[in-house]
């Protein structure tokens, strides 16, 4: 417990967040380690995954799931963690895309049964867990709505792709080469930068 406190002081400093939550930290992490000592059968963490969806056209989803659990039973707990102030409800988990992304690729991966797979939110702020399961047609609607999405992006215009800022900014991996935090002349200067080292090490 105090190593994973003082990894979150040395790394607070990296990111924004309201001073609100100084003192839930301590708690979120005593939630998290008791609620990961219940937990049994875990098959993955951090799992990284990309499933095919349509193969002729080259179309398929990747990202990373959080915790996959393998019950004695022989079904699937998908657990996403999460922190945010605004929790939802098993109704708003139901609607969830991520989170049938995240059955869909369980049951490609593991071919199980999207009825036997179970996924969930675990808030260790507030020590609460919410779960649900997809239909079949569910998830076949999902997956029509991914194919037509990418197909509206494969015949959109390259002007038409702008940045926009959203919560998802302070972990991206690309602000070095982002209009919204560095300037036009210098994310030019830093590409041909890399452009030249890439030469030189040929």
């Amino acid at each position: 417990m105090k190593s994973l406190l003082t990894i979150a002081e040395s790394i607070k400093k990296d990111y924004k967040f309201s001073k609100s939550y100084d003192p839930k930290v301590e708690p979120c992490l005593k939630n998290f380690l008791r609620f990961g000592a219940t937990i049994e059968g875990t098959i993955a963490t951090e799992l990284v995954y990309e499933t095919t969806v349509d193969e002729e056209h080259q179309i398929s989803l990747n990202g990373v799931i959080d915790r996959v659990v393998k019950g004695k039973d022989g079904g699937y707990l998908v657990i996403d963690y999460k922190t945010s102030k605004r929790e939802l409800s098993e109704f708003d988990l139901y609607q969830d895309r991520q989170m049938q992304g995240y059955a869909y690729a369980v049951h490609k991966m593991f071919k199980v049964p999207l009825k036997s797979i179970t996924v969930a939110h675990y808030y260790p702020i507030t020590n609460n867990f919410v779960h649900v399961k997809y239909s079949n047609a569910q998830i076949r609607k999902y997956l029509k709505d991914k194919i037509e999405e990418v197909w509206r992006i494969r015949k959109m215009k390259t002007t038409e792709f702008c940045a926009s800022r959203n919560m998802y900014c302070n972990w991206c991996g690309y602000q070095d080469i982002c209009p919204l935090f560095s300037s036009t002349t210098l994310i030019e200067q830093r590409i041909s930068g890399w452009k030249r080292q890439k030469k030189r090490k040929r």
